[in-house]
């Protein structure tokens, strides 16, 4: 068995199959894993069944923060660097005892998705070939509204080629300060990769778009305080080497990767909570799947009175409207959601060729009807053919 992971598997195992004891509020159930010796990330020889005994050695704190919502599958059937897809209905062969629940994506479908409401759901999803959970920022509960008002607020900050974890960490203290400035109390962790995720808890009161608002407002305030080194710019053109606040992450069927969720990239990487003392000292390969259970074992949880700071997203919406005010206007969606109300034009600036008024929502929701003909001059005719 691996350094650092637990052996928590009950029997002899098999040759294509092995059973995990996995505890739970119904007692203990026996969780199938096939194929238990495949190579998941090669370059560090760790094994699905690897994988599945991580879960159970930082169950509690990952279920605390990953729990409880509608939760989104990454799944690699042959392992990091082979297929991946992203599986929002529940997979095939769910088991009778993991809960779902129907979530509305922007184009007003309906349809399940998994719920982690106990931890062998979770290692069921191994079983799956899941390597990262998704899960969304709302939590299932008795209120008819509780899957469509957010109650986390969550900020990505995506650093682009040539800024260092460090620089992230200190454009992640400056907006620690412009959270405690809105109100809200921020929580950090490692993303997994070269970034960081900030999350604050915040009461349930308000719905996407108003939770998107509050992020762009926040990030917007940051860039301000961070001009040289911080950006809201939607294009990657826009951006040059600063560190993108994706405020576009907010929202409704966009996720983050979860607390304590393994990353399909080399190494094993983990995205790992920290307090704000030890982000200044880390750095994200001090956090892998193989180091992370004796961390959890032997470190205070830093992230353990999260689910007591809900605050106000009021003046951070407040912000937004002073900003709206003076004539900041809205920022781009992701280019699969419809054409929103105040959206401008989704033209790659080095493509634009007119002013914003000059394009208008067509059916696609994108461009002018005709965007290489001159404003004003009418559709382009259509070209004659031979014969």
């Amino acid at each position: 068995m691996a350094s650092g992971l637990p052996s928590l598997y009950a029997g002899a195992m098999a040759a294509d199959a092995t059973t995990l004891d996995v505890p739970g509020p119904d007692g203990v159930r026996a969780v199938r894993v096939s194929s238990p010796t495949r190579v998941l990330w090669p370059d560090a020889g760790i094994t699905k069944l690897d994988l599945a005994t991580y879960l159970l050695a930082v169950g509690d704190r990952f279920l605390a923060l990953a729990g409880y919502r509608p939760v989104t599958l990454q799944r690699f059937p042959t392992g990091v660097g082979g297929e991946e897809f992203y599986s929002k209905n529940p997979p095939k062969g769910v088991p009778d005892y993991a809960s779902t629940v129907t979530v509305t994506y922007p184009s007003g479908r309906r349809h399940p998705q998994l719920v982690l409401d106990e931890l062998a759901t979770a290692v069921w999803a191994v079983q799956m070939n899941t390597i990262t959970f998704h899960p969304w920022p709302v939590s299932v509960g008795p209120s008819p509204d509780a899957l469509d008002n957010p109650d986390e607020l969550r900020i990505d900050l995506d650093p682009q080629p040539g800024r260092s974890f460090a620089e992230v960490v200190t454009a992640a203290t400056t907006l620690r300060e412009v959270l405690a400035d809105a109100g809200l109390a921020a929580y950090p962790k490692t993303s997994g990769s070269r970034g960081v995720h900030v999350y604050s808890r915040i009461r349930p009161d308000h719905e996407f778009l108003d939770v998107r608002h509050g992020v762009i407002a926040i990030a917007r305030e940051l860039e301000r305080r961070l001009p040289d080194l911080v950006t809201t710019a939607w294009w990657k053109e826009e951006r040059g080497d600063k560190i993108f606040v994706d405020f576009n992450q907010a929202n409704r069927d966009r996720t983050i990767a979860s607390a304590y969720s393994p990353r399909p990239l080399a190494g094993a990487p983990v995205s790992m909570p920290c307090s704000w003392e030890q982000l200044a000292g880390v750095t994200p390969g001090d956090f892998t799947v193989r180091t992370v259970p004796r961390l959890v074992a032997s470190d205070p949880d830093p992230w353990a009175d999260i689910a007591r700071t809900a605050g106000d997203l009021g003046p951070a919406l407040g912000w937004w409207e002073r900003d709206a005010a003076d004539g900041l206007p809205e920022l781009s969606f992701p280019p699969d959601y419809p054409k929103m109300p105040g959206e401008p034009p989704r033209v790659q600036p080095s493509r634009k060729r007119y002013d914003d008024d000059d394009y208008h929502q067509s059916e696609g929701g994108y461009l002018r009807d005709d965007p290489e003909q001159p404003p004003g001059a009418g559709p382009r005719r259509p070209r004659r053919t031979a014969g």
